[in-house]
């Protein structure tokens, strides 16, 4: 765009009036937003037509609590003001809105929602010049807005907040929502997308949390459900706002979702947004991984909207800050559940054993064995929150479980615990396993899967991993035929249905098998430096990649030669009885409730955390982490296995108890 000598000057004359306003540390973004709320304040006096509030983006932490909202530029411009901003100016757009949503809790966001939402979009490089003090410094002078712009930006403005607004052709939960347009600087090109209110955001949410009364306790319902189902409702049954929930301009769970057209065993659908944990931004990956793009998206959303509850907590009311010595029984002894080695917090400055003294923060939880509170520590509920304070554990998803109901998250949740408890015992106990014929009494799904394995050069195994439990138990292990690269791939499933474990982890070791030797082959000298010294095993990728190397077969004997082979059917059967178990009344309660007295009567508590979000509980979803003291927990990184440091690794080995461990990084992903 020309500017003419008369617009420069205009320009320049603002400048100076807005700077000499000013510290000289404020974000020349400031000056330039300024100049922004000057010339629309002109444009709307001409047109007689009110003048929209406009805020800035970019200058300052908007995840940060209210407290640290200091105003931008003198009184007029703090967190109230940039709450009913409509204009709202970044780098590289103009953001118009929030506007329309049907005035339901549900269709109301504000401009610190967008701000915040935008800010978790960010690349890590401005988020850690905004979040962690060190702040942003401009590369030149700052281009300030035109008359032009201004002009546009209120033609915008006026069409999306007049009597018609217009027609956008968001579907599903997305229609109720409140919208943003984001006009591009350097193009003009418009978007809208849907904005979802952010639970954290002191303005929308404070008044909400005030008013809510805790829950007395965590009452389970009877919750009916149909033979051989435990899902009470599709994924396709939920009015998901999917746009608003992955969209370049504000998505909750990301900019975006990614669908792999190449995968010849499923049609996978993912994305990932960047968290900041006490170790730093973190990516938070989410999929769904199923035969059709369609439920894989809705899965993928779902899961996303899991991990989104699970990872941090999602609510401005502040935990409990107390010793766990000063809490006595009321609280969970997070060493229960756990502890790494203590050369491992010797070696890693950033982690620190527990110490029962120190402060730290906790949140509420309920016992299912005792009907009781109990208080667990922050640290061990939500798996990418903690501080310095409490870095005793870096936890996983261990237990997290989403459901249309408190029962239904919770069945699942039992089930993931149990799931991970198996493989591990079955891995580190070393004992000798029973494989299950695939093909004898096989349902359609799993000789589909069998094919598919098939065409990809690879056989599939599935073995009974039950050890005291008498829930079904199964590991899913697939073999390269011809020995190369991407040799083994695992996977496990518990389930109340023996079929539907099967199918499941049948399903999970398919997904991973699409391009694998490529993935194996691009690492090989780091992956065969870690079979010679199993430390350099870190992160969660290493282990799964690791057992892709053709060597690696030989330390998972037990897996590729069961020393028994027995039907499908039997897996639904009482260890030693022959007699399939009851199932009792078709009631998820009762499901729940059978899990549970199976845990109690091996020792062992369960304890359940609400995280539900805010996002979750207007779409009718639940979430919990179930936490089951002493079961084995599923860690990443060699020197992070608390599982081989608990008792129950050595109490439940399910037969010949002298042979040794195996005492070789797992296999799981």
């Amino acid at each position: 765009m020309t500017v003419t000598g008369a617009e420069a000057s205009a320009h320049a004359a603002a400048a100076a009036v807005v700077t000499a306003g000013f510290a000289a540390a404020d974000h020349p973004l400031a000056a330039a937003g300024e100049r922004l709320r000057l010339l629309l304040a002109d444009e709307a006096e001409r047109l007689g037509r009110p003048a929209p509030d406009v805020a800035w983006l970019g200058d300052a932490d908007a995840l940060a609590s209210a407290a640290s909202y200091a105003p931008a530029s003198g009184a007029s411009h703090g967190l109230a003001d940039r709450a009913r901003a409509t204009v709202h100016l970044a780098a590289d757009a103009v953001l118009v809105g929030p506007w329309g949503g049907d005035g339901t809790a549900e269709g109301t966001a504000c401009g610190v929602c967008l701000a915040m939402r935008r800010q978790r979009l960010r690349g890590s490089a401005e988020r850690d010049a905004l979040e962690t003090g060190r702040g942003t410094t401009a590369a030149a002078a700052w281009p300030l807005p035109t008359a032009g712009l201004a002009t546009a930006v209120l033609a915008v403005h006026e069409a999306v907040t007049g009597e018609a607004p217009p027609a956008d052709g968001l579907t599903g939960g997305d229609r109720r929502l409140r919208r943003v347009t984001r006009i591009d600087l350097a193009t003009w090109h418009t978007v809208t997308v849907p904005l979802l209110p952010e639970a954290l955001c002191p303005v929308c949410r404070e008044a909400d949390e005030q008013a809510a009364a805790p829950e007395p306790g965590l009452a389970l319902l009877p919750r009916p459900r149909p033979a051989h189902a435990y899902r009470l409702r599709t994924p396709e049954a939920y009015a998901l706002p999917a746009t608003a929930l992955a969209n370049p301009v504000c998505g909750a769970l990301g900019a975006g979702t990614r669908t792999d057209l190449t995968s010849p065993t499923t049609a996978p659908v993912a994305g990932a947004v960047l968290l900041r944990t006490s170790g730093g931004l973190n990516e938070m990956t989410w999929s769904g991984k199923t035969g059709s793009f369609r439920r894989s998206r809705h899965l993928g959303l779902l899961e996303g909207l899991e991990r989104y509850a699970s990872t941090r907590r999602q609510s401005l009311a502040p935990p409990l800050v107390a010793s766990y010595d000063s809490l006595g029984d009321a609280a969970l002894d997070p060493r229960d559940c756990g502890v790494y080695a203590p050369e491992t917090y010797a070696a890693e400055q950033r982690l620190q054993p527990f110490d029962p003294a120190r402060p730290i923060p906790w949140v509420p939880g309920w016992s299912l064995r005792d009907q009781r509170p109990v208080l667990v520590a922050r640290r061990s509920a939500y798996y990418f929150e903690g501080s310095a304070g409490d870095d005793f554990v870096d936890e996983c998803s261990n237990g997290c479980a989403t459901g249309s109901c408190l029962e239904e998250a919770v069945l699942f949740g039992l089930l993931e615990v149990v799931e991970r408890d198996a493989f591990l015992l079955s891995w580190y106990g070393g004992a000798s396993l029973t494989g299950i014929d695939l093909h004898d009494g096989a349902p359609a799904a799993v000789r589909g899967m069998l094919d598919r394995a098939e065409l990809l050069g690879y056989r599939l195994h599935v073995l009974d991993t039950r050890a005291d439990l008498p829930i079904p138990s199964v590991a899913a292990v697939a073999v390269r035929r011809d020995g190369g690269p991407g040799h083994l791939s695992f996977a496990a499933a518990a389930a109340l249905d023996p079929a539907a474990a099967v199918e499941s982890a049948l399903a999970e070791t398919l997904t991973y098998l699409p391009g694998l030797a490529g993935r194996v082959s691009a690492r090989t000298d780091e992956l065969e430096a870690m079979a010679e010294d199993f430390t350099l095993v870190r992160r969660q990728d290493d282990h799964p990649a690791l057992f892709g190397l053709p060597r690696m077969a030989a330390h998972a004997a037990t897996y590729l030669t069961p020393s028994a082979t027995v039907p499908l059917a039997s897996l639904g059967a009482d260890r030693g009885q022959g007699q399939r178990a009851p199932e009792g009344p078709l009631d998820l309660r009762e499901d729940v409730r059978r899990c549970c007295d199976a845990i109690a009567a091996a020792g062992h508590d369960v304890i359940v955390v609400d995280q539900t979000s805010h996002e979750q509980r207007a779409l009718g979803l639940r979430t919990v982490r179930v936490i089951a003291p002493g079961l084995l927990p599923m860690d990443f990184g060699w020197s992070r296995q608390r599982a081989l440091r608990l008792p129950r690794l050595r109490a439940a080995r399910r037969a010949d108890p002298d042979r040794p461990l195996r005492l070789v990084p797992h296999p799981f992903s």
